[in-house]
């Protein structure tokens, strides 16, 4: 796999004009995903331009400052001890519950994992760390356990696609140093059993980590305005910590997380001290020295801005996107949703053997809409917000309109990346599926590598989708042309 090299880009030779720059910046953005208008179902948190100048403001006016020291900037430290403080509160947390602003969901989540084996390490001696993680877990508990060398159990789904908590106990050994839940979970917005998994973490001394990155500045506004939930955060008594993302439903401008900790005791275990180096002793409370000042701010902002009351107006916008976008696809005898999502966020798929879900997935792409694929099961995925609400009329029609369309033409199933989907979801070898997309990942940030030219003759979609997409459909034809050859062989 060869990139399609093009010229590097030089440093200017002379420094160009702000206006100049400025106006090239904004091009580059021309075949993003046009989420201002809500087309797109993850990755952003928008509302509107005037909110986002507000952000923009607030990050600019401590976008120089640097959290590395917090005996330095301590108006960074002012804002992190607000943000904790509001997180625990809202989280039901004792007045001993403490923590950090991290970069993002995924820091938040390597902290956790490097704090209970390095506990479990200076209590109990561990040395070849463990932790439970339900199927559903995010893939960033699956890179922690990579970098940080904690080998992974996986906890099962019951038929409701719910984490089966009475599987729980058999995984559980004196190597375990965490158990794992999700509030929610993100491929089908079900909340883990938090309390049935707090009692067996009591009841084994093992340290309990919910991974609200998703859900902890919506599931408590949710709550205030009187939906109905299961128990999840610091009042499971056996909840050790909770990640919390601002940057997601705390509407935050991006590298705005939290990680809190039932007591200070557990948090020591996440920080960092060097002591013999000729620069000085060294102490860092997370992963990254560097803390950019305008996140911190940005993500007080957000909170003073909307305060309670504003975010229970957007919890309540987008349970009602969310209400409408269930009740839309269960009235289409097609589809079903999947599991028994909480809310926000929703997978669903096909009942109809005749409804390819993937091709579905094609009709919304060709309609303007962006959406994730999911596997095991197959199915679509959303992510809803307040914005969500205006357009999901829209939505809806669009996706009664695809799925008769792929109802009329089954050959659609076997036509673009739906081909390519339903084969990457059930193809086989999936080891060396992984090395080829590291490869094809890989040859991104070789030198001087822009794009990547796999198929001369064909035009894949832009991006790293489209190239993943052609990849995987060049190992799907090469395992189909293998079946092939080993039945004419029989």
């Amino acid at each position: 796999l060869l990139p399609a090299m093009k010229t590097r880009p030089a440093l200017p030779a002379r420094g160009r004009r702000k206006e100049d720059v400025l106006a090239e910046l904004k091009t580059f953005g021309a075949d993003d995903p046009h989420y201002r208008e809500g087309r797109l179902w993850s990755l952003v948190y928008y509302l509107d331009e005037d909110y986002a100048s507000f952000l923009g403001d607030a990050y600019q006016a401590f976008s120089s400052a640097n959290g590395l020291n917090p005996t330095a900037f301590k108006s960074l430290k002012r804002f992190e001890n607000d943000i904790i403080a509001s997180v625990a509160g809202l989280l039901h947390g004792t007045p001993e519950v403490c923590g950090v602003l991290t970069s993002g969901g995924t820091e938040s989540c390597l902290l956790a994992v490097k704090t209970y084996r390095d506990l479990a390490r200076s209590q109990r001696g561990v040395t070849a760390p463990e932790m439970v993680l339900p199927v559903t877990a995010h893939v960033a508990w699956f890179k922690a356990s990579e970098y940080f060398g904690v080998k992974v159990r996986l906890l099962p789904l019951d038929a409701h696609l719910r984490a089966d908590a009475g599987k729980l106990p058999r995984l559980l050994n004196r190597n375990t140093v965490m158990i794992l839940g999700s509030a929610p979970e993100y491929p089908h917005g079900t909340i883990d059993p938090i309390e049935a998994f707090g009692a067996i973490a009591l009841k084994r001394n093992i340290p309990l980590h919910v991974d609200a990155c998703v859900g902890g500045f919506i599931l408590p506004f949710m709550e205030m305005n009187g939906r109905s939930l299961p128990l999840w955060d610091y009042r499971v008594p056996g909840v050790t910590s909770i990640s919390a993302d601002i940057h997601k439903y705390g509407y935050a401008a991006k590298g705005a997380s939290t990680i809190t900790y039932r007591n200070l005791e557990l948090l020591k275990h996440q920080m960092f001290v060097y002591q013999d180096w000729p620069g000085g002793v060294f102490a860092s409370p997370a992963l990254l020295g560097t803390r950019p000042g305008g996140a911190y701010a940005a993500a007080w902002a957000a909170m003073q801005h909307f305060g309670k009351s504003g975010y229970r107006d957007l919890a309540r916008r987008t349970t009602q996107a969310f209400d409408r976008m269930r009740k839309g696809i269960e009235k289409m005898p097609e589809l079903y949703v999947m599991g028994e999502p909480s809310g926000p966020l929703l997978g669903y798929g096909s009942r109809d053997p005749g409804v390819n879900i993937f091709a579905v997935g094609d009709q919304m792409d060709a309609r303007g809409w962006k959406i994730n694929r999911l596997q095991n099961p197959d199915g679509l995925h959303a992510m809803i917000t307040a914005s969500h609400l205006d357009v999901m009329d829209d939505y809806l029609r669009d996706l009664k309109e695809a799925v008769a369309t792929v109802k009329a033409h089954p050959e659609l199933a076997r036509a673009g990346s739906a081909a390519t989907y339903g084969l990457m979801s059930h193809l086989p070898l999936r080891g060396m599926v992984r090395q080829k997309v590291l490869d094809l990942f890989a040859q991104m940030y070789r030198a001087g590598a822009q794009e990547l030219d796999l198929h001369a003759d064909e035009k894949p979609e832009p991006g790293l989708k489209g190239q993943v997409n052609a990849l995987v459909n060049r190992l799907a034809q090469w395992y189909v042309e293998r079946e092939q050859h080993k039945g004419a062989r029989r």
